[in-house]
């Protein structure tokens, strides 16, 4: 292990210099929509808030027998339960649901958010690429509260519609010049891409893939949108919008024209296999980093991640920096503390 002081200060410097480079992507996790208690709960306690408004007993039970079987949170749970058909199971349709009321009664504070999205989309070349595994609405709601152009694939005022040829489109105005005419790019929108589905989507069997209002509930007989199969084959390459969205996070990190350089994650514990396949081949790359900045990482997770030469590794107990690693960090991992250094 390097020497606590000179790790430190070589660690804050390279951290400062990654996030102020070129070509940066980043991804929430839950953390990051903590807020110290004021926000959003974390993953693990979910079941824990949600569990007694599921009122069919049985397949509470089922879901718990999961979970005390080893499953790793309530996601996991769901995939063990999940028959691998083409139809999401029942499970999944009463943890949505619940899921939704306890995320609907919450309105935290929008500042360190707004914040973030403010400095964020000062450098974003064309439009900075934003992905969130949380269902929370606190990135849309803070970047309307600061004025932030946000393309979340919407569009439409009342349950909006989803297209993802908008993530495609340049924002600009036609002027004539001496050279003819020329098109003048005036927004770089963030482009937001919730890759587990988010409070407020769903789906119609008659009009879509919908978005309404976050505070508000989706149409008798509509499907929302949140907590989306893993293990299922077909889940996320088949079926809008995780088809666009997993193919546009694929993309930007791996096999684009141009893809990002550094992918900043924040506020993730890297226990999602699915996502962490896909930063995993990314950083085939010779010139990509990956930074994880949370506060805690499994045992599993940090034997993973913390001993590649391309990844940077901040947590309140270690830290490491392209593979070697060093002592904690009080307050590096924090979003209330990265959420002012972007």
């Amino acid at each position: 292990m390097a020497a606590a002081s000179g790790f430190t200060t070589e660690l804050e410097a390279k951290v400062v210099q990654q996030l102020k480079s070129q070509r940066v992507g980043y991804l929430l996790g839950a953390g990051s929509s903590y807020l110290d208690g004021n926000g959003y709960p974390f993953a693990f306690q979910l079941w824990d808030l949600i569990k007694s408004s599921i009122t069919d007993a049985g397949k509470r039970d089922d879901i718990q027998a999961k979970l005390d079987g080893g499953a790793n949170g309530i996601e996991h749970a769901l995939d063990l339960l999940d028959d691998g058909g083409a139809a999401d199971t029942s499970y999944r349709h009463l943890v949505t649901t619940a899921l939704a009321d306890l995320f609907m009664t919450k309105t935290p504070p929008l500042d360190l958010h707004g914040e973030f999205v403010r400095r964020i989309a000062r450098h974003a070349d064309p439009s900075v690429k934003l992905f969130s595994l949380n269902y929370d609405p606190l990135i849309e709601r803070a970047a309307a509260h600061v004025r932030v152009r946000v393309i979340d694939g919407y569009l439409g005022a009342e349950h909006s519609y989803f297209d993802p040829a908008v993530f495609e489109e340049r924002i600009g105005r036609i002027r004539g010049t001496h050279r003819g005419k020329q098109f003048d790019e005036t927004v770089k929108p963030i482009h937001l891409l919730k890759l587990h589905g988010s409070l407020g989507w769903y789906e119609c069997p008659t009009t879509g893939v919908r978005r309404c209002g976050f505070g508000l509930g989706p149409p008798a007989g509509a499907k929302r949108l949140m907590v989306p199969p893993q293990r299922r084959k077909a889940a996320d390459t088949l079926y809008p919008p995780y088809s666009a969205l997993w193919s546009t996070f694929r993309g930007c990190l791996v096999h684009n024209a141009a893809p990002i350089n550094r992918l900043v994650c924040i506020g993730y514990g890297f226990a999602d296999e699915h996502v962490n396949v896909v930063i995993e081949a990314a950083l085939a790359r010779t010139d990509f980093t990956v930074l994880i900045f949370t506060k805690t990482l499994s045992v599993a997770a940090w034997t993973r991640w913390s001993p590649k030469t391309n990844v940077i590794v901040v947590t309140e107990k270690q830290c490491s920096l392209k593979g070697t690693a060093g002592p904690g960090h009080t307050d590096l991992w924090s979003f209330e503390r990265l959420a002012k250094e972007v």
